[in-house]
């Protein structure tokens, strides 16, 4: 299509410019295109009683032309003359949750075109709450089809910025009333069916509205791309909401989302391959690689539903190729932010538990007498090995008074080697340390002896000599010459090497066994 100019005015829903709305409304009523905030998403205005104006919101967001658009009328007496057969419920309904992010489908009036319903008998509305959008309606005859204002198949807009990223130079104007306040577009009931059915979940659930009309349906089986059925409502059919990345929905119990997420980002890391993890407030600091962006905090969903958008299309600034994202509770709100992340992942979900079993060891601990040099010299020489899984490596001491940073000639000996202890400071192992996914290696008998007569038998504490099937003794430089520290470096760094390709050949076994 041949572009135009886009005009971009400000608004505030506070302080309403009567100018700016009349100037909005008449390019409605002209069958011109209006971009518009809501307190869903932005919305892609045109007039809904015109056919003309329905193909132009077709052609300028790239949407199939069987993907009906929700109507949004300013006042509930409008209802009547785009909808027939309204249910007696309608009223209580409309008494509770409108103006708000509730969608009624109704047997369409022959006001409505088929155009502006994907040629059904129904029609889908929504008396939205913003004021910025009401005020628009009324100035644009009543009643104004609004399919959200990106490009089809994209994440939503929540800023008048994404609108104007997918829509510039495609519509005539775009109202830019800042970010909206939910962030998810509205829930949708099919009030011609008994009970009403929820065809598209959003901010307002099914609990919300069985408190005040008593039991509804919530559609399980929304239809898929290959169906032949028309939809009946937006966002049922077609694959929405999608970053140009791939996105995955990692599923299980949060530990083990979080497990798999970093198994996946660290394998990701190693290939090269740049990803994105959504994460939360309350898990972001449990991500080492990877580009982590935080959604929301899972104390309040709300925020989630708010900032899902935005994420998915900063994603796609940053040229990821693959997007992980941990799950959300199915119900309250939550049911809607995995609707939308299940859509935009195109259903691929990936089990947790499948990924975490691969890996056998997490936390790597060398443990040595004070953990002033061989135990922290073991630690630091595995952190630089190609590791096919990613660990928490550290090392602690089974006679540590204080803290103390690393012995000086350790560390000259490491940053001959491009290594460095600087940050280190040593710290005694304690029961804390006894976890069932830590691999514990001592680096002489007399501390792994020690472990298992204080903490009792663990099948996971072995000698570093033991566990990597090497006999060579590692020297104590305490009280020596910097070429001792010296010797005990290349003895270490022998070990090491054996260490890190039995941690590689136990992965790779692992997985052989899975297949």
């Amino acid at each position: 299509m041949n572009l135009m100019e886009t005009k971009i005015r400000k608004i505030d829903k506070n302080q309403i410019d009567k100018n700016v709305i009349e100037e909005a409304g008449a390019l409605l009523r002209a069958g011109r295109l209006v971009a518009f905030p809501t307190e869903t998403v932005y919305g892609l205005g045109a007039d809904a009683l015109q056919e003309e104006a329905a193909r132009k919101t077709y052609e300028a967001k790239g949407r199939p032309s069987d993907n009906p658009l929700i109507v949004h009328i300013a006042d509930y007496e409008d209802l009547k003359k785009i909808a027939v057969n309204i249910p007696p419920e309608t009223d209580m309904l409309a008494a509770h949750f409108w103006p708000g992010p509730l969608t009624m489908i109704f047997e369409k009036s022959e006001l409505v075109p088929y155009g502006t319903t994907g040629g059904l008998d129904t029609v889908a509305v929504r008396m939205p709450e913003d004021p910025v959008a009401a005020e628009l309606i009324r100035a644009a005859g009543g009643f104004v089809s609004a399919p959200s204002a990106n490009t089809s198949g994209r994440p939503s807009p929540t800023t008048a910025e994404h609108v104007e990223e997918d829509l510039g130079g495609k519509i005539d104007m775009i109202l830019d009333g800042g970010a909206v306040d939910i962030g998810l577009e509205s829930t949708i009931l099919d009030m011609t069916v008994s009970p009403p059915m929820i065809l598209r979940p959003g901010a307002i659930t099914a609990e919300m509205f069985e408190s005040v009309i008593g039991p509804v349906d919530v559609d399980s089986t929304l239809l898929s791309a290959e169906s032949s059925q028309a939809p009946k409502a937006p966002g049922m059919k077609y694959r929405h909401y999608a970053p140009k990345a791939r996105l995955v929905i990692v599923e299980g119990d949060l530990r083990e989302e979080i497990l798999a997420i970093r198994q996946l980002a660290f394998a990701a890391a190693r290939e090269g391959r740049k990803v994105g993890i959504i994460a939360t407030s309350e898990t972001l600091p449990f991500y080492n690689y990877g580009i982590v962006k935080n959604v929301g905090t899972r104390e309040n969903e709300k925020t989630i539903a708010r900032g899902l958008y935005r994420v998915l299309r900063e994603f796609d600034e940053e040229d990821t190729d693959t997007i992980y994202s941990e799950s959300f509770a199915a119900q309250g709100i939550g049911k809607a932010i995995m609707n939308r992340l299940e859509k935009a992942a195109g259903h691929q979900r990936i089990a947790a538990s499948e990924i975490v079993k691969l890996q056998k060891y997490r936390r790597i601990t060398f443990v040595s007498g004070t953990d002033s040099a061989r135990g922290p010299m073991a630690a630091e020489l595995l952190r630089h090995r190609d590791l096919e899984q990613e660990y928490v490596i550290h090392s602690r001491g089974m006679v540590v008074l204080f803290p103390e940073p690393a012995n000086q000639k350790a560390e000259a000996i490491m940053k001959s080697a491009q290594m460095t202890l600087e940050n280190h400071n040593s710290r005694q192992f304690d029961q804390e340390d006894m976890q069932e996914d830590a691999l514990i290696l001592t680096i002489s008998e007399s501390e792994k002896e020690k472990i298992l007569a204080e903490y009792g038998a663990g099948k996971n504490v072995y000698t570093l000599n033991e566990f990597t099937g090497d006999n060579t003794e590692i020297p104590d430089p305490y009280g020596k010459p910097l070429t001792a520290y010296g010797e005990c470096y290349e003895v270490l760094d022998r070990l090491i090497t054996r260490l890190a390709d039995k941690l590689n050949s136990i992965t790779e076994e692992k997985a052989w066994q899975e297949k």
